[in-house]
């Protein structure tokens, strides 16, 4: 089974985040995996470990991505490919479900491994748009694997009235969710490794497309605006007796709150 997932290098959202003039302000920012990618990396690494699969990890963006495909190899991923274009500083999901599209095609993989989504767009769209433009089959929320021969999986996904059960012939794409895995930490000598191995790193034009064909320089959504969550107004105490305080609070939520 030849396995190619995904990862993406996001702002580190535990981080304080400030916004001026409608962006967000760059100087002090970090940068890590994306959680939800995380989770696919460790995903494919499993079914390395315990199918023979083979892993290759591709990143898409502009700017150097070597540091979180190096951790990714010290996870366990095998090959790792990174697509480098100033022309994707505006690509949405559409741009890079096509991007991974040709990606897909150079490599003949029998599965497709995506995070559920991004924690800095929270779109969810990617993978998705990936399976339709290539006709697979595609399962999101994905919280379990089991891999059935050679051709089958049986995955287990959140849905909304409880674990849905799912044969998939591959090959297939699927979308993780957070609670599939928890993602094991680098060893130290997993980590030196990591430093040694090559990144196979190319451009839209090596990868046999251009920015015009992937829609990177019309794309179809757009971030317009970020703005600052509004602040929460500090809570309130109230201290006596049980039956007072009661009094206290329902007379708050009738004239103020106007719950009643």
């Amino acid at each position: 089974m030849k396995i190619l997932t995904t990862v993406k290098k996001v702002v580190d959202v535990e981080l304080n985040i400030h916004v001026n003039n409608g962006a967000i302000v760059e100087d002090g920012l970090q940068y890590v995996i994306n959680a939800w990618d995380e989770n696919a990396v460790e995903t494919a690494v499993q079914l390395k470990e315990n199918n023979n699969a083979q892993t290759t990890l591709v990143s898409i963006g502009s700017g150097d991505n070597s540091d979180i495909i190096r951790r990714c190899y010290a996870m366990g991923i095998e090959n790792g490919i990174q697509i480098d274009d100033p022309a994707l500083d505006k690509a949405d999901s559409f741009a890079f479900a096509k991007i991974l599209q040709k990606v897909y095609e150079q490599g003949d993989y029998d599965l497709v491994i995506t995070g559920k989504q991004a924690q800095d767009t929270d779109n969810g769209q990617t993978g998705i748009i990936l399976a339709e433009n290539l006709g697979l089959p595609c399962v999101s929320n994905v919280i379990g694997i089991e891999v059935i021969d050679d051709q089958h999986l049986r995955v287990s996904r959140a849905g909304d009235l409880g674990t849905e059960i799912v044969e998939l012939e591959l090959p297939a794409v699927i979308t993780v969710d957070v609670s599939i895995n928890e993602p094991r930490l680098p060893a130290m000598r997993g980590i030196m490794m990591a430093k040694k191995k090559k990144i196979n790193v190319m451009d839209l034009a090596a990868l046999g497309t251009s920015a015009e064909e992937v829609e990177c320089s019309a794309p179809k959504s757009e971030i317009a605006e970020f703005m600052a969550s509004e602040s929460r107004n500090a809570g309130q105490k109230f201290e006596g007796e049980p039956a007072e305080i009661t009094a206290q609070v329902v007379g708050l939520l009738a004239s103020e709150a106007k719950v009643f």
